[in-house]
């Protein structure tokens, strides 16, 4: 029996953490039971697998236009091949499944690649609970229309006043698009125990991702940062955030 998927956006300004936070939420959702998830690195400059450590062998935007109706076997339909190297694509892992967006090869626009997520969203977000985006830091595959109307928004900010006029700026592009306020919600991380609560402003999170010297670390060491201890004081908090999000699907 297929369900239809709960698809969470996570965006935010570069640097804010959309990443960190977005791997963290896959690793939550499975240590909760709430899998299957597909794990969408939607935006070109992320590295979304090494957050969850798996390796990708090819994105969709290495995956040229002319491919599709020239090198469709014969007795296999354009959709059927669609989905086949899409399958192609996905890296499977324990609980979660993964795609990467990537860069176009050579001068090509992201216009064929965008489609193709389109298409296969489509065809294969019945199979998982959740589906989690790590988004660009603009809206472009909200306004496109390339991954539906997401369940939540999550915007990632730091706190402080430069991170509050950025949520303001994409919670207005959010609503122009058609989200409803009811479902942006926004994560401040980073936050210094200790900070005045002057600097997230009149802000109501859905959650206070507290600084993390396990991340940092994790990052220095290369190592897989979703990996590190779900004791730890951020990944315990994405993982209340989790439990937030579960009871809104």
């Amino acid at each position: 029996m297929h369900n239809t998927p709960f698809i969470i956006a996570v965006s935010g300004k570069g640097g804010t953490g959309k990443t960190t936070i977005s791997s963290f939420l896959v690793r939550s959702f499975i240590e909760l039971g709430e899998h299957p998830i597909l794990a969408v690195d939607a935006d070109p400059n992320s590295n979304l697998h090494e957050a969850l450590g798996v390796q990708i062998h090819e994105t969709l935007g290495s995956m040229r236009e002319e491919a599709f109706t020239r090198s469709i076997p014969p007795g296999m339909s354009r959709l059927d091949y669609i989905k086949y190297r899409f399958r192609q694509a996905l890296v499977e892992a324990d609980g979660f499944d993964l795609v990467a967006m990537g860069r176009p090869e050579g001068s090509g626009c992201y216009c064929f690649a965008n489609d193709l997520l389109s298409e296969c969203m489509q065809q294969l977000g019945l199979e998982y609970r959740f589906i989690i985006l790590d988004t660009e830091a603009g809206m472009e595959h909200i306004s496109r229309g390339t991954i539906g109307k997401p369940n939540v928004l999550l915007i990632i900010s730091d706190p402080g006043a430069r991170g509050l006029r950025t949520v303001a700026r994409i919670r207005a592009i959010a609503t122009s698009l058609g989200l409803e306020r009811t479902s942006i919600h926004v994560v401040f991380n980073r936050y210094k125990s200790g900070t005045a609560p002057i600097n997230i402003g009149k802000e109501t999170p859905i959650a206070i991702i507290p600084e993390d010297s396990a991340v940092e670390e994790a990052d220095l060491a290369a190592r897989p940062v979703s990996q590190i201890s779900p004791n730890s004081p951020s990944r315990n908090a994405v993982t209340q955030l989790a439990k937030k999000l579960r009871v809104m699907r």
